[in-house]
């Protein structure tokens, strides 16, 4: 994969994102495809950027961690996927989590204290947002959380927790008490010690191997203090959708440069063979990279843009707008089809080096990785929320 620095980066990102890369080339590449074939969690990937404290990438400075911005955090989402689409997607989805806690908690005592945690022992945060019998809606739960005596009590049976085994701590979405609504809901936090993981299916897909996720029957109890302070519908509509789609389609973006970094060097081999007369496959190569182009501007736009929502109106703060809910589901949409696009070129590029499971060239883990990217949340799902706003939002 290609290094890239834009002019607006800074020092310290510049030297951090050569750090990541560092660390990409010398632990988390040379294990992926261990990772992909054997559907395991990338352990050596998680050492290596505990150590570099990179679990604390957006937990801010004054609770020890390194105070990154939005655009930033996806720029290494970005380059860890070039990498390792399912280091990469795990880590998104950690930071996601984070991002949940430091944009929605930190008025909090207890979140303050977990946010330190966080940092001071690199904990791996994952969640549980769908359930079982209501499909992939995150914005509907039948579960809920009760409480008494200042303690919680939560069940919830999962379709899907991604690492949920290897995670320190989940944050799980329910209905705010027994007596709620199935929209008015509460996200808790679950710590290791707080809850029993009963398996309920495996985890054999085509691509992201590695996010091991698989369904769980989840029980928990713990502190009262451990439930969010503000309602889930706020989480998500101002963390959980944009956050989620910006560093989903950051790694994404990795993901197919990384392919398009494959084709790049099967077609100067070409060129070497004949000097002065560029190979049929360079017009290709010209081509996919005005879409990678269009697919890295989309993503940085985006984050560009609900970074400045954030510095003005305050973390977690600003007020629904349909139109830039419109813009980051757009967004989701676009990069989950983009990266199939791109890799499906490459692959052509590359021909039967691209094909082959042998070949230092191989692109079938980016291929089998570029398909899942459209099934997280559901495109026709999105589309269908999305339809419904278009309705009603004002025009501009």
């Amino acid at each position: 994969m290609d290094d890239l620095t834009f002019r607006t980066d800074s020092q310290r990102l510049i030297e951090l994102l050569a750090e990541v890369h560092a660390l990409g080339r010398r632990v988390i590449a040379p294990a992926a495809a261990a990772v992909d074939a054997q559907a395991r969690f990338p352990d050596e990937a998680f050492a290596a950027l505990r150590e570099a404290r990179l679990l604390s990438a957006y937990v801010p400075t004054e609770y020890g961690g390194m105070g990154l911005d939005i655009v930033e955090l996806a720029r290494i989402c970005e380059v860890l996927g070039g990498y390792c689409g399912s280091t990469a997607m795990v880590f998104a989805m950690h930071q996601i989590q984070v991002g949940c806690i430091v944009h929605h908690a930190l008025a909090s005592p207890y979140f303050q204290a977990f946010a330190r945690r966080i940092s001071d022992e690199q904990l791996l945060l994952a969640s549980a947002t769908t359930e079982l019998g209501i499909g992939g809606d995150v914005r509907t739960s039948t579960c809920a959380v009760e409480v008494e005596g200042g303690r919680f009590k939560l069940d919830k049976r999962a379709p899907v927790i991604s690492y949920g085994v290897e995670a320190d701590a989940i944050l799980v979405t329910c209905r705010r008490a027994p007596d709620a609504g199935p929209n008015d809901q509460s996200q808790v936090l679950v710590l290791r010690g707080d809850r029993s993981l009963e398996p309920l299916s495996d985890w054999d897909t085509l691509g992201f191997r590695g996010t091991r996720s698989l369904g769980f029957s989840l029980s928990s109890s713990g502190d009262a203090a451990q439930i969010l302070p503000r309602p889930y519908a706020d989480i998500h509509s101002q963390t959980m959708h944009p956050f989620s789609h910006v560093v989903w389609a950051a790694l994404w973006t990795g993901l197919a440069a990384d392919a398009v970094s494959h084709a790049r060097a099967v077609v100067r081999r070409q060129a070497r063979k004949t000097p002065g007369i560029p190979p049929p496959a360079a017009l290709r190569l010209a081509e996919v990279d005005t879409v990678l182009f269009s697919m890295r501007n989309n993503w940085l736009a985006t984050a560009t843009d609900y970074r400045a929502r954030l510095e003005h109106a305050g973390c977690g703060s600003f007020p629904s707008d349909f139109g830039f809910a419109i813009r980051v589901s757009n967004l989701k949409v676009t990069a989950s089809q983009l990266i199939v696009d791109i890799v499906g070129k490459a692959m052509l590029i590359c021909g039967i080096e691209g094909y082959r499971n042998d070949s230092p060239h191989s692109l079938g883990r980016h291929l089998r990785d570029a398909h899942g990217a459209a099934l997280m949340v559901n495109n026709d799902r999105i589309l269908g929320q999305t339809s419904t706003m278009q309705i009603v939002a004002r025009e501009g």
